[in-house]
């Protein structure tokens, strides 16, 4: 484990920098909401576009891949959601918190950080868990909060859900890129040496950036935050390990990948959810805290374990 330790640190040191440098105020939350919008509109959208226009459909869409990832995370996001309502939480919190559960940093850290751990192998698994994420999970928690607030979800709701997806440079992105590489289309060697020279900035500055979210974030409602990072931390990765290794028949090197990606801490655009919708914003923006410091530790047993 110490050797996938070390390879791992880097990145997370590349986190507590940009923690620190939040905290101090050298980095404002003005700069910080800047960052990442340079990493999510241009650095990270080149990265996805260079990877999918080099890869085949093939390589990224796989049907059993999809059902393993898909029917762990539903099973998790149920439990979890009626584990919040035993509570007394009623729908719109528990499915948000169901959505901390299931939601990894799949963009800002596991597509720079898996890619460079696991190999280029690993970049096809990985934009199909963020596909999934971005499209399914991030559309369900819309349905059932509006279903929960008295609407219909109707054709008003799909149009809505599909200008979101459609406003989302990561998921046109990586259409365009399939798109380029489903028409057979050799990507330029100065366009390809361009978008990886931008896409390079997605490391270094989409790490920063969340540190820099950190350092705003405080510690309330912890308990329920520790229980919502166990679930995503540790019962995510052992839902997804047992659909993808025993269940399904996913291939042993993109499961092993499908396992990483879902072992990723609580996604920073759960907060965002959480901010419009006024539910339940400051136990989500805890929950993203814990998760983040503990998966240093539960990362790298889980890329040690899948590697070995």
């Amino acid at each position: 484990m110490l050797p996938i330790l070390v390879k791992t640190l880097p990145f997370f040191a590349l986190i507590a920098v940009g923690y620190l440098a939040g905290r101090k105020r050298f980095f404002p939350p003005e700069g910080v909401a800047w960052l990442t919008k340079f990493v999510f509109y241009f650095a990270l959208s080149a990265m996805l576009f260079r990877f999918a226009a080099n890869l085949s459909l093939a390589e990224i869409f796989d049907l059993p891949f999809v059902l393993a990832y898909l029917s762990a995370s539903l099973l998790l996001y149920a439990a979890v959601m009626a584990i919040a309502m035993a509570r007394g939480r009623g729908v719109e919190e528990a499915a948000m918190e169901a959505q901390c559960a299931q939601s990894g940093n799949t963009g800002f850290l596991g597509v720079p950080m898996l890619v460079v751990l696991l190999g280029a192998q690993a970049a096809g698994p990985v934009l199909m868990v963020l596909t999934v994420d971005m499209v399914v999970f991030s559309s369900l928690i819309t349905l059932i909060i509006t279903a929960a607030r008295g609407g219909r979800p109707g054709l008003q709701t799909l149009l809505m859900l599909a200008m979101g997806w459609l406003k989302n440079p990561m998921v046109v992105s990586i259409v365009l890129g399939l798109i380029w590489s489903g028409a057979a289309l050799p990507v330029p060697g100065p366009v390809n040496e361009f978008l990886g020279i931008l896409g390079g900035a997605a490391t270094p500055g989409a790490l920063f950036a969340i540190g820099a979210s950190l350092a705003g974030r405080g510690a309330e409602r912890l308990g329920v935050a520790i229980w919502l990072s166990f679930a995503k931390l540790v019962l995510h990765p052992a839902l997804v390990a047992l659909a993808a290794f025993v269940i399904f028949p996913v291939d042993p090197s993109a499961a092993g990948v499908m396992v990483a990606a879902a072992s990723l801490p609580v996604a920073g655009n759960v907060y965002i959810l959480a901010q419009h919708y006024g539910v339940a914003p400051q136990r989500v923006s805890t929950a993203i805290l814990v998760s983040t410091a503990a998966s240093i530790l539960t990362v790298t047993m889980i890329i040690a374990w899948i590697t070995g």
